[in-house]
């Protein structure tokens, strides 16, 4: 008999033919968010899963899937996955890295961009009919080249974007839980920081860090004072790294300059006062949203799956500490 496996969100129709010639497949290509009762029933005879990023499962969730061997989680990161209580059930965790790397950076860097140039701003005022003349000083921003970006998390991403921010001739610095050897660092051509130092410095300050109860508010009211009021900060992480309330009023006063946002808290349910402040651009978290990435993400997530459930070891399995378990080692 075959495994069977839930498909928790809508995902590509090749994708539900890959796992349709190992297991029984139950798709949701309505789209319809499960609640954890949702999630409770429908796990309860599974032995896998692919779960989006919303979804969220801990001990409760899969308290009664006795037969559940894998999340496979369709993205890079996973905070709505309880990994410790899935790993002391035995539950093997995968996440989809690498292959968003390149799209969330090309997006990222437009978001620089657009806040900068306050390209959102200036698109609003156009097709509100507003635009009557252009005059010297009409909608001035900030240069993008020859400024100066601190990115925060300096892994894949971060130094994808420093690639692209390379050819804006822009000073890169970086501040990391690790500091790379002067070797990477010269390749790179980014000097390191401590985040305060780099908040001072950085023209524009840049969120690429996973989420977890470590970096909650990282970005607060006291950290936001010490950056330059011509700054932007840049958010393409996850929601809770910022405190939002504490940003808003700081863009309300123009403490700082803008802000570009594609994660927020509580996300889809943003603060409503986001969407009143011309000086924040907002995508609706949707940094990886190219077709290629999109659907290479899910197809990895797959590939995940079918190997913890043909008896090899994922490609991308985040608590490796659960094959021992399993193996009694």
């Amino acid at each position: 008999m075959k495994p069977r496996v839930l498909v928790c969100r809508e995902v590509f129709d090749e994708t539900l033919a890959i796992l349709a010639e190992h297991f029984h497949v139950e798709s949701n290509q309505g789209d319809q968010p499960f609640t954890a009762t949702d999630l409770r029933q429908r796990l309860a005879d599974k032995d896998g899963v692919l779960a989006s990023t919303t979804d969220r499962i801990d001990g409760d969730v899969v308290a009664g899937a006795t037969r559940l061997k894998v999340v496979a989680n369709v993205g890079v990161g996973y905070n709505n996955l309880d990994v410790a209580a899935l790993s002391a059930r035995g539950i093997m965790v995968t996440n989809t890295p690498g292959v968003l790397t390149e799209s969330v950076a090309d997006h990222t860097m437009g978001l620089v961009i657009a806040a900068c140039r306050r390209m959102g701003e200036a698109e609003r005022l156009l097709r509100a009919g507003q635009w009557q003349r252009v005059y010297l000083k009409f909608m001035l921003g900030a240069d993008v080249h020859g400024a100066t970006l601190g990115i925060v998390g300096f892994g894949r991403i971060g130094q994808a974007v420093a690639r692209r921010a390379s050819g804006f001739g822009m000073k890169l610095l970086y501040s990391n839980r690790r500091r790379l050897p002067p070797a990477e660092e010269a390749l790179h051509g980014a000097a390191y920081r401590g985040l305060h130092d780099l908040l001072r410095e950085s023209d524009v300050v840049m969120l690429l860090v996973p989420y977890s109860a470590e970096v909650h508010y990282m970005i607060g009211a006291a950290e936001l004072s010490l950056m330059k009021p011509t700054a932007v900060l840049v958010n393409v992480a996850r929601g809770g790294i910022v405190d939002d309330a504490a940003l808003i009023a700081a863009l309300k006063a123009r403490r700082i300059r803008a802000a570009a946002l594609d994660v927020f808290e509580n996300e889809p349910a943003l603060n409503p006062d986001f969407l009143a402040l011309d000086n924040a651009v907002l995508t609706p978290h949707i940094a990886s949203a190219s077709e290629p990435t999109r659907r290479a993400m899910a197809d990895t997530a797959a590939r995940n799956c079918i190997a913890a459930l043909t008896g090899s070891t994922p490609p991308h399995l985040l608590n490796p500490e659960v094959l021992a378990q399993r193996t009694g080692a």
